[in-house]
């Protein structure tokens, strides 16, 4: 067995036994919880947690708040959030203030094991490493740049889209293209990075409603 436990979270008990079941053949020790509550007092208690692993969308706690309240207990636990298709904005949040990686549903076994594996692994990153990240970021172009930013904001591609008048399928070609020249193996990837470099880039190029 790998040293420590994985904590699973999942209101729906279908896909919380399957990915029980996924993890254990994959050598890893599982507590699994319907509640979010419950793996909370679990870290009060001194539970010894190797990774988080969290739906989005549940109805006692979302998984935000639930990132939130893990980082008040234990700040460096690795926690990867599990998202359905149209909760992709919320994902990217919940990396913005603390998770290690987000998976889209529906992703496959081999999927999950790796970004498993990848934040157990991970370490603090050096100050070389984040200059590497913002050389690259320096190298994309500025329609790149612009569809990246409004990824990180946590617009959907249709929102990009519409506010930088190209279509989605255009909005999918940057956000690839961005993918390849940063190097990154997934789109939480990307997002991660680009949240490290505290990407910043003027309002002005992903235009917003007076409304927002």
């Amino acid at each position: 067995m790998r040293d420590g436990v994985v904590h699973l979270v999942d209101d729906d008990s279908a896909v919380r036994d399957s990915v029980a079941f996924l993890l254990e053949s994959a050598d890893y020790r599982v507590t699994a919880y319907a509640d979010p509550h419950a793996v909370l007092d679990a870290l009060r208690s001194g539970a010894h947690m190797s990774c988080l692993v969290t739906d989005v969308r549940m109805p006692e706690m979302d998984g935000l708040q639930l990132v939130r309240a893990v980082r008040a207990i234990d700040p460096d636990l690795p926690i990867i959030v599990i998202t359905g298709h149209g909760d992709v904005p919320l994902a990217v949040e919940a990396m913005k203030i603390g998770a290690s990686d987000f998976l889209e549903k529906p992703f496959d076994d081999e999927h999950l094991i790796r970004a498993l594996r990848q934040a157990l692994a991970a370490g603090p990153r050096d100050v070389d490493e984040h200059a590497d990240i913002r050389r690259r970021l320096d190298g994309l172009s500025s329609r790149e740049r612009e569809v990246l930013q409004g990824l990180v904001d946590g617009h959907p591609n249709k929102v990009i889209a519409w506010r930088l008048n190209i279509s989605p399928r255009t909005v999918e070609v940057y956000r690839a293209k961005a993918m390849s020249k940063m190097g990154a193996g997934s789109f939480a990837e990307l997002v991660q990075m680009a949240i490290l470099a505290d990407l910043r880039f003027a309002p002005s190029l992903v235009p917003r409603d007076p409304a927002d």
